[in-house]
């Protein structure tokens, strides 16, 4: 795969509304960020965190070895600060290398965790 420099991504995140007739469900379950990083050279993807009402938060240091994926659960995200779960947010991804990333959304109160949303990133 040919080196075409940093890639950047942005994905959704926190409350994503859903169209409906009623109320939005609640979500009890977390949000999961996966990178697959299928290059010969590790990626040393940086992530920053968007609100509505605070200033980003970031970068949050997510390696991921040559040819291999990484899952990381947000609210595992701890360093530099605690993710805030209780408010919408935006992600921010950064890679020396081309990567593909996948938001997604699980409900933990189904069995086997089925995810209720998906958005996947990728470089052009």
């Amino acid at each position: 795969m040919p080196d075409v420099g940093a890639c950047l991504w942005v994905v959704p995140g926190g409350h994503i509304p859903f169209p409906s007739n009623g109320p939005e469900p609640e979500f009890t379950g977390f949000d999961q960020i996966c990178v697959l990083n299928a290059t010969d050279r590790r990626a040393d993807v940086e992530l920053h965190l968007y609100y509505e009402d605070a200033e980003p938060v970031g970068p949050y240091a997510l390696p991921v070895d040559a040819r291999r994926v990484r899952h990381v659960r947000v609210n595992d995200l701890i360093d530099p600060e605690a993710v805030r779960l209780d408010r919408p947010y935006g992600a921010l991804l950064r890679s020396p290398v081309p990567v593909v990333v996948q938001f997604l959304r699980q409900d933990t109160r189904l069995p086997g965790a089925v995810a209720l949303a998906a958005t996947m990133a990728y470089p052009a």
